[in-house]
């Protein structure tokens, strides 16, 4: 029972569950804006309004950050897409997403000891499964659709510039970028063959 000088106990598993998402949000923000190498926990620490010694306690050291913070923006983008958020919300998410991955990759970190689930390529080896003829070549036409669609958001400038594509509208671009990505999906390995 509480006394009036003290009023309502907050509860500490939804106060460490708000202290936590508030800290890995602005370290997202941060690692995007100039990657995990670049960025302190005190600067984390001074963007979410919270005390170090708290990033500590509810989430550990920087690799454990990077970490938490990549599959807090997985979980992020698949709950998005399971509720049916807007399409242009879910691209915002995405551009995040992949330019925290890229800076974390980029500044040494390795998402492979790091993140604990990849459920957005989970879910498309899921679906695409039934095109191919193995596990083996599912997995690998994923991460070959994965890496285009990376490698354009992350050159694309790069990319139009070097293939002298500057003169092609955006829109087309991006149909021609998922007709591409769709054939890597949906064709058996021997098809290419």
């Amino acid at each position: 029972m509480t006394t009036p000088r003290e009023g309502p106990r907050a509860d500490p598993n939804s106060s460490r569950a708000a202290t936590t998402a508030k800290v890995l949000t602005h370290a997202a923000d941060l690692f995007a804006e100039r990657g995990p190498a670049a960025t302190s926990l005190r600067d984390v620490a001074a963007r979410s309004g919270v005390n170090q010694g708290l990033i500590f306690r509810h989430v550990g050291n920087k690799d454990q950050l990077v970490g938490a913070v990549l599959d807090y923006l997985a979980r992020e983008l698949e709950s998005a897409r399971g509720a049916g958020v807007d399409a242009a919300v879910v691209e915002t998410m995405i551009e995040r997403q992949w330019k925290v991955l890229a800076r974390s990759v980029l500044d040494g970190y390795d998402p492979g000891e790091l993140q604990r689930r990849f459920p957005n390529v989970s879910t498309l080896v899921d679906r695409f499964r039934v095109c191919h003829d193995s596990e083996a070549e599912a997995r690998l036409a994923v991460a070959h659709a994965v890496a285009l669609g990376l490698g354009w958001r992350l050159f694309g400038p790069f990319l139009r510039a070097a293939a002298g594509l500057e003169d092609v509208p955006e829109a087309e671009l991006r149909r021609a970028v998922d007709a591409q990505t769709t054939r890597l999906l949906t064709a058996a390995a021997d098809d290419s063959q």
